[in-house]
């Protein structure tokens, strides 16, 4: 009964559209420059005026915290073993932006308690009546519990280098996903482009592949260049985008918020999309434990 009440409540919840977007931010490899891109994107905008939070889940390796400059107490692990509350591991970055730490010891969702998994579900659900964008770094690679996660999620953004090997993984990523949701949006991006074309040339070779092979169509967030600002940031830890605004690499990613803003906007008037992301979660845990 209590599981049909819980259900119920969350269904609610999404037709009112009380529920902000669950992005997940991915690539197929390490060293793409992921949470680099995370921390400014996010940073972008809640600049702009959307309500934004960061979930760091590259569980054991997260640096969210290391980029913006701030230290980290409490983690997400705190919050699920009912020592505080999902605001006391919450903390706030530049330009209002929120975010929390993974920390260690969350290997995979099927083997934590079914009070940790409630308290989970509570958890996001408050994020996502609170903000805006829910947005989840994940670690390179992929996990059982981060599989499990992704395929929740309502949308995916892909990073890739012009790398093969990067670019491989990063449709090996995005084919599994599809595999399990063929309606999930994904938006790509190049990063660490040495010119134009390079960027160019990734992002249509893996919007080709997508076309041929799975018959999805993807987003075009377009490319972001290889730009020495952004050690010079990391050493400040400070977002990149306020540090050095003027910077080429800052002015792109500035385009990118704006084209990703506007696609949300297109979306939200062409289409009724439904939030399943807490009622998918809650789905992928009940079958992992029967």
């Amino acid at each position: 009964m209590r599981d049909q009440a819980e259900k119920l409540r969350l269904r609610m919840l999404e037709s009112q559209g009380a529920l902000g977007k669950s992005i997940a931010v991915v690539s197929g490899k390490g060293g793409v420059g992921k949470s680099n891109f995370t921390t400014n994107f996010a940073t972008l905008l809640a600049k702009s005026g959307k309500k934004v939070v960061i979930l760091d889940m590259d569980i054991g390796m997260g640096n969210i915290h290391i980029l913006i400059g701030k230290a980290v107490k409490y983690s997400l692990k705190d919050y699920l073993d009912g020592n505080l509350a999902i605001q006391d591991v919450m903390f706030e970055g530049p330009c209002g932006l929120h975010y929390i730490s993974g920390g260690s010891g969350m290997s995979s969702i099927m083997e934590w308690s079914e009070k940790m998994f409630e308290r989970l579900i509570e958890g996001f659900e408050m994020l996502q009546k609170e903000y805006d964008y829910v947005l989840f770094d994940m670690g390179a690679g992929v996990a059982n519990w981060s599989l499990d996660l992704l395929t929740s999620i309502d949308e995916i953004i892909v990073i890739s280098t012009a790398e093969p090997t990067s670019i491989m993984d990063a449709y090996s990523m995005m084919k599994y996903i599809h595999m399990k949701d063929e309606h999930k949006t994904f938006y790509l991006l190049c990063n660490r482009a040495f010119n134009i074309e390079e960027g160019q040339d990734t992002i249509n070779r893996l919007k080709t592949v997508m076309e041929r092979f799975l018959s999805k169509e993807v987003v075009v967030l377009g490319s972001l260049p290889e730009d020495a600002v952004v050690r010079k940031a990391v050493r400040q830890q400070t977002p990149f985008s306020l540090l050095y605004p003027d910077a080429p690499i800052s002015k792109t990613i500035q385009k990118i918020v704006e084209r990703f803003l506007h696609h949300q906007t297109e979306e939200a008037h062409s289409t009724v999309k439904t939030n399943k992301f807490l009622s998918k979660l809650k789905s992928i845990f009940s079958k992992g434990r029967e």
